[in-house]
Parts: C-alpha cells; sequence; structure tokens
C-alpha cells in the first residue's frame, strides 16, 4: 500500500493546495498527489480508491487534467455498498460527459442499480443518466425510466421524470412512451413531482404534435385547477417564497399554459380567467411576484386573443418600468418591443414612461427604449417625440449620441409631415451631433432642400445662421457650404422670407467671408474645404463684384499640399480669370434631384448592373449603374461565380460635382465610350437639352451627390479655353472644341446573326418573363437580350424593378424598362447585354430579382435562369 496515499486526506491536499503561495507551488502539490494516486491504482488499493476519487474530483475543479482516473469511476460504481456507490456515481458525474467512450461500460451498472431494492442506489443511478446521458444509453435505459415513473417514492417519480427530461432532448422519438407517465404526474400533490411532471410535459409538447393535442384535451382544466389552488393556497411554510406559495411550481405551469394555448382558442378561453386573476392579484413588491406578473404577460402575449387580458399585461409591463430594478425594466423593454405586433395601441399608452428609460444611466436599458420608441412612431405622434428625443440629443452622453442621431434621423426622414419640419429637426441634429450623421443622410437632405424650391431662401438662411452659431460639426458645415454656393443669391436678398423667420442682413461679404473662414478653420477635413472651394466658385459667378477676392481665396491652395485642394485651385483660378464666358454655364444652380430615385438607392430597392471591372454596382433608376457598396449578395452567387468586392478610399480627384478624374484601367470585353467625360461635363455645364444624357455604359449624368464611374478621362478646366459656348451640345471635344456629332452607326437585320430561341426564362402565377437572343456578327462574345415581361393577373404592378447578378467572368449591362409600371394582362420590355468571356467554355447563368407593389404592398421574387443556349 502507498505509504503516501495512506497517509494523505482530502482535507490535508486542500490545505496543503491553499498554503501555496505560487502557482508553482500548487502545481508541485498536485503534482505530488497526482502521483501518489496514480501509484495507489497500480497497486489496486480498494480502502483508499474513494479517497483517491475525492482528490480526483477536487483537482478536476482546479483545471488539471484527471483522465488516468476514470475506471476508477466505474470500479466504485460496481461496488456493492452505498458509499461506494455514491462517490464513484459523483466522479461518474464530474470526470465523464457523454462524448466518452467509457460510458458504454456504465450502462449495464445503471440498469441494475435502476432494479435495486435500495431506493437511495435507484436515486444515484438516475441522477447519474440525467446528467450524463447519451443517446444510445436514453435508447437502452428508457423503459427503466418509464418503470420509475411510477415508483411508490415520490423522490424517485422526481428524479425519473428530470431523468426523462433529458431522454427526450436526446431520442425525441421516445416522447410517446412518456405521454401518459407525464400526464398522470399532474395529478400529484408532492410540488417536488409536480413541478418535474409539469417540466416533463412540456417538453413532450414542443417536440410531439400529437402529445400536444392530447394535453390540450386531456389535461388543460387540470392544470388550470392546479394553478388556481396554488395562488388561492394559504400560507404554507414548506412552500412559501417572499410570501408566495411555490412561485417555481407557478411559473411551470404558466410556461405549460402557454404552449397548450398557443394557437388554440378553446384552450385560450378554458384559461382566461386564471390568468387575469394570476396578473391581478400577485404582489409586484417582490422579485418572486414580479416573476410570475413576467411570465403570466408571457402566457397572455401567447395564446389566443383576448383584448382586455393583453391590455392588462401591457400595463403590468409598464408599471415594470418604473420599477428601480434594472434587469426588471430591461424585460420589460423586451416584452414590449414583442409586443408591438399583437397591441401597438396599449403600448403608445406607456410611450411617456418609455422616453423616460431613454434618458437612462444604464446604457442597455437606452438603447433598448430607444428602439422601442423608434417602432412607435408613427405620423400622429412624430413631432412631439422628436422634439424630446432632440431636446435629449443636447444632454446625451457621447457614447450614445450615434445611435441616438440615427434614429432620429430616420424617425423625421420616414414620418416628416412637410419639408419645412424636416428641414428644421435635421438642422436642429446636425447643430447638436453632425459629426455622427451618416453621409448618406446629408446627402439625403440636401436632395430635399432641391426639391423645395419655394424653400431654398429660408434653409440657406437658416443654414447660415447655425453656421455662425456652430462651426464645429462636420456635416453642418458641408450642407451650410453647399447651401450657400448654391443660394448665396437668396441669401443676400432675402428672397422668399417666411412670416415665421426673423429677417437677416447678409452683404455679399459676409458669403464669401463665412466660405473663406471655412476653408482656414483648422478642424476642416479635405472634403469641406474642397466644397468649400466650389463655393467660392459659384458665389463669384453669382456676385461678380467678389470675383476678385474670390480668386485671391482660391489662390492660396494653389500650393497646398494636397493635391485635390491644389488642383481645384489651379482649375478654378483659370476659370475665373481666362474663362469670363462660360463661367456662369459652368457653375450655374444644379438641377433639381430626384428624391425617390435617391431614395430608392439608399434603400437598395432599384435594379442593379453587375460590372465585371472589379467594381460592383448598384442600380439608380432602372437600368443605370452608380458606383456604390459591394453586390454580392446581389442573390447570393457562390464565392467562385461572384465579383470580388473591392475597397476603395474616397477620390477626391473629381469633376467639380461627380465626375471621375481617374481612368481606371480596360479590362478584356470591357466597352468604353469614348464620350462618356464629354458628357458629364457638357450636363455639368447645362449645354444643350436639358434631359440627362445616358453614355454607353449606363451611368446617368447631373448626380450631386456621387461619384460617376466611366472609362473615358475628364480633361480639367484649363482645357475649357478653346470651347465656344454657342456650339452645338451634342458631343464634344475637350482638347479641340466642340464638333459635330457622328451618326450613329445603324444597324440592318443582314448584320445580326441568326437568331436563337427564345426562352421562359421565369413563371409564376402572376409574372412571366420570356428572354430573346441576338448577336452582333463582329462580337460573338456579346448577347443582346430582349426581356419580355407579361402581367398574368388583372392587377396593375407599380414600382416594377429588374434586378440581375452574374458570375465574374460575364458582364452585364442593363438599359432602362419601358415603364416602371406592368399594367394588367399587358407586358413591358427591358433590353440588356451580357458579354461572355469564357464562350463555349462556360454558359451564360444569371440570378434575378423581381420587385413591385400590388396596392401598396411589396412583392420581392428571386430566381435563377440556368436554361440559356448553350452556344451563346
Amino acid at each position: 500500500m502507498n505509504p503516501f496515499s495512506s497517509g494523505t486526506r482530502l482535507s490535508d491536499m486542500i490545505r496543503a493546495i491553499r498554503a501555496s503561495k505560487t502557482a508553482a507551488e500548487e502545481r508541485a502539490v498536485v503534482r505530488k498527489e497526482c502521483a501518489a494516486i496514480r501509484a495507489s491504482i497500480n497497486e489496486n488499493d480498494q480502502d483508499y480508491r474513494h479517497r483517491d476519487l475525492a482528490k480526483l474530483m477536487f483537482i478536476h475543479m482546479l483545471g488539471y487534467p484527471t483522465h488516468f482516473g476514470q475506471m476508477e469511476c466505474l470500479k466504485l460504481i460496481a461496488s456493492p455498498g452505498f458509499p461506494e456507490k455514491r462517490i464513484g456515481y459523483l466522479g461518474l458525474m464530474l470526470l465523464l460527459d457523454e462524448r466518452q467512450e467509457v460510458l458504454m461500460l456504465v450502462t449495464n451498472s445503471l440498469k441494475q442499480d435502476m432494479n435495486h431494492t435500495n431506493q437511495y442506489i435507484v436515486g444515484l443511478a438516475l441522477c447519474a443518466l440525467g446528467n450524463i446521458c447519451s443517446a444510445e444509453m436514453a435508447r437502452d435505459l428508457a423503459p427503466e425510466v418509464e418503470r420509475l415513473l411510477q415508483f411508490r417514492d415520490p423522490n424517485i417519480r422526481k428524479k425519473a421524470a428530470l431523468c426523462a427530461i433529458r431522454i427526450i432532448r436526446k431520442v425525441p422519438d421516445l416522447s410517446e412512451n412518456f405521454t401518459n407517465p407525464a400526464a398522470a404526474l399532474l395529478k400529484e400533490k408532492h410540488h417536488g413531482v409536480l413541478i418535474t411532471g409539469v417540466h416533463l410535459c412540456t417538453e413532450i409538447c414542443t417536440v410531439s404534435p400529437e402529445a400536444l393535442e392530447y394535453f390540450r384535451k386531456k389535461c388543460t382544466e387540470g392544470l388550470v385547477k392546479t394553478l388556481k389552488d396554488i395562488a388561492n393556497s394559504p400560507y404554507s411554510p414548506e412552500y412559501d417564497v417572499a410570501g408566495i406559495t411555490d412561485p417555481f411550481l407557478h411559473i411551470r405551469l404558466l410556461r405549460l399554459l402557454r404552449v397548450l394555448g398557443q394557437g388554440d382558442a378553446e384552450a385560450s378561453d378554458c384559461m382566461n380567467d386564471i390568468l387575469a386573476q394570476v396578473a391581478s392579484k400577485t404582489e409586484s413588491n417582490k422579485n418572486a411576484g414580479n416573476a410570475i406578473l413576467y411570465e403570466c404577460v408571457q402566457t397572455i402575449m401567447s395564446i389566443e386573443e383576448n383584448g382586455g387580458l393583453r391590455v392588462l399585461a401591457i400595463n403590468i409591463l409598464g408599471k415594470f418600468l418604473s420599477n428601480r430594478d434594472n434587469n426588471i425594466r430591461y424585460v420589460a423593454l423586451n416584452m414590449l418591443m414583442r409586443s408591438l405586433t399583437v397591441d401597438s395601441q396599449a403600448v403608445q399608452r406607456h410611450r411617456a414612461t418609455i422616453l423616460e428609460c431613454v434618458k437612462d444611466s444604464d446604457a442597455s436599458i437606452q438603447k433598448r427604449a430607444l428602439e422601442l420608441i423608434y417602432n412607435l412612431v408613427n405620423e400622429n405622434n412624430v413631432k412631439p417625440l422628436a422634439k424630446e428625443l432632440i431636446e435629449y440629443l443636447e444632454v446625451s452622453e457621447q457614447d450614445f449620441k450615434e445611435d441616438l442621431t440615427a434614429k432620429i434621423c430616420s424617425i423625421v426622414e420616414k414620418f416628416a409631415p412637410e419639408k419645412i419640419w424636416y428641414i428644421d429637426q435635421m438642422l436642429k441634429v446636425l447643430s447638436e451631433a453632425g459629426n455622427y450623421v451618416k453621409e448618406d443622410v446629408w446627402h439625403a437632405l440636401i436632395v430635399v432642400i432641391t426639391n423645395a424650391s419655394d424653400l431654398h431662401g429660408y434653409s440657406v438662411r437658416a443654414l447660415y445662421r447655425a453656421l455662425q452659431a456652430s462651426s464645429e460639426q462636420e456635416t453642418l458645415v458641408r450642407v451650410a457650404i453647399w447651401c450657400i454656393g448654391e443660394y448665396a443669391d437668396l441669401l443676400v436678398n432675402n428672397t422668399g422670407m417666411l412670416d415665421l423667420e426673423d429677417p437677416i442682413t447678409v452683404t455679399e461679404s459676409d458669403a464669401v467671408d463665412i466660405v473663406e473662414a471655412t476653408i482656414k478653420h483648422h478642424t476642416s477635413d479635405v472634403t469641406t474645404k474642397a466644397m468649400a472651394l466650389i463655393a467660392l466658385l459659384k458665389i463669384s459667378s453669382r456676385f461678380p463684384s467678389c470675383s476678385e477676392r474670390v480668386k485671391s481665396i482660391i489662390g492660396q491652395n494653389k500650393g497646398s499640399f494636397v493635391l485635390e485642394l491644389q488642383q481645384r485651385s489651379l482649375e478654378f483660378s483659370s476659370v475665373i480669370q481666362k474663362h469670363q464666358n462660360i463661367r456662369s454655364s459652368l457653375v450655374e444652380r444644379m438641377p433639381v434631384l430626384d428624391e425617390a430615385t435617391f431614395s430608392g438607392r439608399r434603400a437598395g430597392s432599384l435594379p442593379a448592373s453587375v460590372s465585371t471591372s472589379g467594381k460592383s454596382s448598384i442600380g439608380i433608376p432602372n437600368g443605370v449603374v452608380k458606383a456604390a457598396a459591394p453586390l454580392v449578395d446581389l442573390l447570393d452567387l457562390s464565392s467562385d461565380d461572384t465579383p470580388a468586392p473591392t475597397s476603395s478610399s474616397v477620390n477626391f480627384l473629381q469633376d467639380l460635382l461627380g465626375g471621375d478624374l481617374t481612368q481606371p484601367s480596360a479590362q478584356p470585353g470591357t466597352m468604353q465610350p469614348s464620350n462618356a467625360g464629354a458628357d458629364i461635363l457638357l450636363d455639368l455645364l447645362s449645354i444643350g437639352s436639358p434631359a440627362p444624357v445616358q453614355n454607353g455604359s449606363g451611368s446617368t449624368n447631373g448626380d450631386l451627390l456621387s461619384v460617376q464611374h466611366n472609362n473615358a478621362p475628364i480633361a480639367s478646366i484649363d482645357t475649357l479655353s478653346s470651347m465656344s459656348p454657342t456650339a452645338p451640345s451634342s458631343m464634344m471635344d475637350l482638347l479641340d472644341g466642340f464638333g459635330p456629332t457622328p451618326p450613329p452607326k445603324s444597324v440592318t437585320t443582314e448584320d445580326k446573326a441568326p437568331a436563337y430561341p427564345s426562352i421562359v426564362a421565369f413563371e409564376s402565377n402572376s409574372l412571366k418573363i420570356e428572354f430573346n437572343f441576338t448577336k452582333q456578327p463582329e462580337n460573338l462574345q456579346s448577347t443582346d437580350i430582349v426581356a419580355t415581361f407579361t402581367n398574368l393577373t388583372p392587377n396593375v404592378y407599380t414600382d416594377f424593378l429588374f434586378q440581375a447578378a452574374v458570375p465574374k467572368y460575364l458582364q452585364l449591362h442593363l438599359d432602362p424598362a419601358s415603364s416602371n409600371s406592368l399594367p394588367a394582362n399587358g407586358n413591358i420590355k427591358q433590353t440588356m447585354r451580357v458579354t461572355n468571356s469564357q464562350r463555349g467554355k462556360k454558359p451564360i447563368v444569371m440570378r434575378m430579382r423581381l420587385g413591385y407593389k400590388i396596392d401598396g404592398k411589396d412583392v420581392l421574387e428571386e430566381g435563377q435562369i440556368n436554361n440559356f443556349p448553350r452556344e451563346l
């Protein structure tokens, strides 16, 4: 017998480990004890086996490996005495889990112990099985557990029910074996057995629809009676918790009633009275009572409709929001969020209390309450709620400002009753937290201002005042500078003065001063300074008397180390000095931007054209391409076939208001129209037709807020010296002036290759899409496709949008559809071109998405097209 093992007890080892002053000393003690335990195991020391296993369990809890002692557990379990079995089963549950192969050796011992005459040994076996049961053990021992559910001793029945829960989770098919025994447990008087029986029934109902129906018909009334008896029971010291009889059983019964009542009106009606009683009589000044009330609210909101009960439940949640405990308030906010879909009107009554939670010091409650308020906003309450949130924005913590600002901007934009109110609220947000406002938000504000022609003067004056008061908010500065550049004449002349405005006096020099201050401000970034230079160029045209001063200010950036500012300074100085004849046309007021188009692009709901030039694209109107975030996920294309997204830094070398000054490298098969840059500049100069010009790559002109990615370079403004403002506008050569537009090459039917058979690309009960194909003989890689969309219903489809995505070896170009409204039982057409760089090796495949509205409701359909002719 090992002398060290016999002389060291568990308490001595614990004392030695606790006396260790360093981790190294602790490891030394553990190594010494493990060596002694191994020696004892090797000598098969039966007298101290239980002591060794106890030591191993303590060492295991400290995080040290103890796998070498696992077999000792099995030896102790096989012992005839209760003390040895107890320590063996304890070691089994602690040192092993269901993934250990050693458990295969335990199944027979468990079965024998479940049939033992000693009920305490039976209880040990049930506890072990309930903790480490695997699927194989569950199948082998399920009959024994089912038999023990009817054992005479309540403790055994309780443990057998818990063990049955584990078995059902591992093997759901065995649930039918436990249905009848579980139903019998619901009639138990012993609370321990009853609570485990209710839990077992709940578990069976979640895995077996047949059992759920059985319990609904047979047990609902009995459960309601049991809950009523417990709720009305007198004081019982054995089960009392804070003056409430067995709150744990309360909660389990309510959960089972929730499962039974969900989706069943008859069962729900049966439990309405008791739920109302529990909700109204349970005390809420103790945590146990709050737990029961919260579970009762969940049950009420889950069962079939009863308006009065739901109002009562939501009022309970509103009362929770006034509780001092943060946990109670948080779960109440969570439940109110879920209740919005059920009874939003009842939740609205607690709007003021929820708004107070937004101002709470706890960050989790703040965010949850803000999300709930956001979902509560509608056209009727947007003004007071927005006012409260904006007022709190002034004093909110920095960490919370970003979320709060984003929600306020979204609320104001979504529910604004009128444009002047929208502009006022956004101006307040920009003044208080402009640095937290995202780009698409202030872009949208500019779009709204351009569309409100009667508010141009009001907007620029309000922004001028705000900029004078606060120049630290970068976003506010950008919007103000843009508006001053566009509407400086309205600012100086007080044009469009509204009754609610205070009079303001601004001279031409004042307008130049505030823009100059922005350029010289130390916190202004490159984008802001570049926008200020554009504003100065426009002011020089609006106010000729300030031209020399503007020229001087712009010239100060000719030596800037920032290439963007240097180039703008040089080119703008040249415009002011040499090109007086075209300056007014070059910097005239921006055209009105399409609000619906911009909103659709932000929502990502407009069609897209996939480019294979290394950049993804999002469609602006139907079939027009605008560079934006990657479209890899347009329709779940696999990574092998999807264009890889590229990230690029902000390119400041743009044309005055959106044209790309750089020329992307050409790729095989990429169409590069020679007059793309000219078309953009023509539009900026507003020469010729006011209609937007579309170039061959499908991009549209005149968009203020984003960069057009074209394949042709745009010359600097210095090259404008040779241009004549009276020349035709159909085509412009940036180096040689204007020239006549070459007539487009006519395409005859003889130029076309033989037609390919048409295909039905998509068909449903409501819509049919047919593709017709043609090819140009000189470019067999490209295929022209005419898509015909046929409405098969008597309804009119409005806002009709077609999106498509192709793998990276294909190029796709979409033209605008013939209409964005698909008439009843009618059709519209849309053309597209697909270039297959792997023609003959890989076929054309395409994923498409269709979006449209029927009576104001959005409809989305998706599909993959694989039946293109192989020869394409």
